[in-house]
């Protein structure tokens, strides 16, 4: 009876990526066809509702390839929650996630699986350069910093996903059943012990990206939120410090008052500067603090992760 093979599934998310799409699927099929001859794979494209010509191409590949699936979403549903349904929808005995712009380099596929059949249930790349801006690199580097300080969860500096997930831990994520996953920090959190590969972040192979301060700055609360505590807890402790320094400046004021009486005078800037200064220190925790209310109105609704639009591929044992 013949051995059956393992099975390799990729998990590629796109967004408005016509220029990427067909190119990543064939370096992705030649890169395993050539690396990894003894395993057998799938390619899974999960498209977040592109505005161009995205999903004609994937009908095409899939048309061409048996071995390529997909999942049109009927709207944009975040940068998070479509990469991570589409990892619960693989069938491989492992998963490999990766961007379909060239910026996970596809040639680390084998070194991923090398370290998989070495025993590891997560291996990961974790970039330590960047060919992309080197003022934004700086900005993560400085953002990663903080967050290992203020966090008491292990946090993973400039992973961003890119991976080989063990079929193992995909069932962990099936049963977490969380609305608002955010992949980075449950896989310090919750994964298994792991290999980290480091490898340097090239440039976008064409387009443009899709990140833009809104979409870091989601990034970035949600993980505040998710693996931190500070966001609450810094405006105790600035509360007590600016309850016993003003406490000490009245009393400078009511000694000096009753020393010198009508010759003292400060007049009102003091009281202005103090009264902006603390309205904008508490606008800035009130936001905090509606950053953790939006994120427990998010797991509280448990909506879910996305809503389909169409399925390409999938056979009625593939469903998840």
């Amino acid at each position: 009876m013949a051995e059956t093979k393992k099975k390799i599934s990729v998990m590629i998310p796109c967004y408005n990526e016509e220029d990427n799409v067909r190119a990543i699927y064939e370096a992705v099929r030649d890169e395993i066809t050539k690396s990894c001859p003894a395993y057998d794979f799938e390619i899974l494209f999960i498209d977040n509702k592109s505005r161009d010509n995205t999903r004609a191409l994937i009908r095409d590949i899939c048309r061409e390839d048996g071995r390529v699936r997909a999942i049109f979403n009927v709207k944009n549903f975040g940068q998070f929650n479509s990469p991570y349904h589409a990892m619960l929808q693989t069938s491989g005995d492992c998963t490999i996630t990766m961007c379909a712009d060239f910026q996970d380099p596809v040639e680390l596929i084998p070194e991923f699986v090398k370290k998989w059949e070495e025993g590891y249930k997560i291996v990961i790349g974790r970039k330590t350069k960047s060919r992309e801006n080197p003022f934004v690199y700086l900005l993560r580097s400085i953002y990663y910093k903080i967050l290992r300080k203020m966090s008491s969860t292990e946090i993973i500096e400039h992973f961003t996903g890119f991976g080989l997930y063990d079929k193992s831990f995909i069932e962990t994520l099936r049963n977490l059943n969380d609305p608002t996953p955010f992949i980075r920090g449950i896989v310090a959190e919750l994964g298994p012990d792991r290999a980290e590969i480091e490898y340097t972040q090239p440039k976008r192979r064409a387009g443009k990206t899709h990140n833009n301060f809104f979409s870091l700055y989601d990034a970035a609360m949600l993980s505040f939120t998710s693996y931190t505590k500070v966001g609450l807890r810094v405006p105790t402790f600035l509360g007590f410090f600016i309850s016993f320094f003003s406490f000490l400046v009245g009393l400078f004021y009511l000694v000096a008052k009753l020393i010198f009486w009508d010759k003292f005078t400060a007049g009102y800037a003091p009281i202005m500067i103090s009264m902006f200064f603390l309205g904008g220190i508490m606008l800035i925790f009130f936001g905090f603090l509606g950053e953790y209310v939006m994120a427990i109105n998010a797991r509280v609704m448990n909506r879910p992760l996305v809503v389909e639009e169409e399925r390409i591929n999938f056979r009625e044992e593939d469903e998840k």
